[in-house]
């Protein structure tokens, strides 16, 4: 079987779960208790939030408080950081920020939504057009997790700072941390990470804040997380997070470069009489968003399954909404018929060329066979 659906969720790298192991079976203590095991267990999740926190940014001006997921992080920033005025974001943001704003304009708050380029990054013209003195919050994914758009939110947060000093940015950086070469400027506020997209395990997130920046908790009770998130932490799966972080960054550049050449190679082998891309050498290398106009991108997934290769047709966290189109897709102005037939590849640190080859054949033949039978 061939997994190709990477910007889902990764598989775990067993080293790493490994190696945290006796955070389950041994070292299975309360961190915030008074006893020794337990206190030791606090340090470690000390040393482990600085060591994943100082891969991305100066440790000195941020924190990092660690989360369930990357969508709790995300609901945490849209929910505590927006008190007052509108709030700005994108057609291109993950449902975590956008369902969570959508809520808040339930709840009557106002929400200003800004377009997105064909490829998926923000129209920046018209993004920056919504922001003004009465924006408190602006949240612009960094890498849009369907087609692989990288948005460049340093060069956006001093742009907004420059408008609102007072606003608040925040960017999504869950399909960007471990993948692409970045580290966190002053002028960003809030960035969300997590563990299950880059070989740790499910269940652990985190969200990176300004120092200095005032933000009430989202979940309360007994104050964990510098009282940031209340609830007993999951020692284990921090371990594992930080343990892959790690190593995903002693190896970042290698890796980009490795699977940039496999994007290369696996683009090539496309047939372009089948597949029209919508995602662009500008991408994060590790996404690629195609279109197979005129076949169902459902169908096509599902006969890819059956031939040993698994790929996706756009956001894991948007198939429970029972929508046909994607969102995103139809925002970068593709028509329904390009849309109905949209593919997400998505790779990994682990991914082989050879597993690019053979994925190509199998869409070129998969989409062949179909548009024959169509004709």
């Amino acid at each position: 079987m061939i997994y190709l659906d990477n910007a889902a969720t990764v598989k775990p790298d067993e080293w790493c779960f490994k190696a945290a192991e006796k955070y389950l079976l041994s070292q299975f203590y309360n961190p915030s208790a008074l006893y020794a095991e337990g206190y030791n267990l606090h340090l470690e999740l000390k040393q482990a939030r600085e060591n994943i926190l100082g891969l991305i940014a100066d440790t000195r001006n941020f924190s990092l408080i660690f989360t369930s997921c990357g969508t709790e992080a995300d609901n945490q920033a849209v929910f505590c950081g927006a008190r007052r005025g509108n709030v700005v974001t994108t057609l291109g943001e993950h449902a975590a920020v956008f369902s969570a704003v959508n809520e808040l304009k339930r709840r009557g708050q106002e929400v200003r939504i800004a377009n997105l380029n064909a490829d998926g990054s923000v129209d920046e013209e018209h993004f920056l057009s919504l922001v003004d003195k009465n924006t408190s919050l602006v949240s612009v994914i960094h890498v849009n997790n369907e087609t692989g758009a990288v948005n460049d939110i340093a060069g956006l947060a001093q742009k907004v700072k420059a408008k609102n000093g007072f606003a608040l940015f925040h960017s999504d950086g869950v399909q960007a941390f471990g993948k692409i070469p970045f580290r966190l400027t002053h002028q960003i506020d809030l960035y969300t990470i997590n563990a299950h997209k880059i070989g740790g395990i499910k269940g652990c997130g985190a969200l990176i804040k300004r120092k200095n920046l005032v933000l009430s908790p989202y979940i309360y009770g007994g104050g964990q997380e510098q009282e940031m998130r209340s609830g007993t932490e999951n020692v284990y799966a921090v371990k594992c997070f930080e343990h892959c972080a790690l190593q995903r960054y002693k190896e970042l550049e290698k890796t980009y470069d490795k699977i940039r050449e496999i994007n290369r190679i696996f683009t090539a082998k496309l047939d372009k009489q089948l597949f029209g891309l919508i995602s662009t050498d500008k991408c994060s290398p590790y996404i690629v968003c195609v279109s197979a106009e005129g076949v169902r991108g459902e169908t096509i997934l599902h006969e890819a399954d059956d031939s040993g290769l698994i790929i996706g047709t756009g956001s894991a966290c948007s198939s429970n909404a029972k929508k046909r189109f994607s969102r995103v897709i139809l925002a970068c102005g593709v028509n329904e018929t390009v849309a109905d037939g949209i593919l997400r590849i998505s790779f990994s640190h682990a991914t082989t060329a050879e597993e690019a080859l053979r994925a190509a054949e199998i869409l070129n033949t998969i989409v062949k066979n179909r548009k024959e039978k169509m004709a």
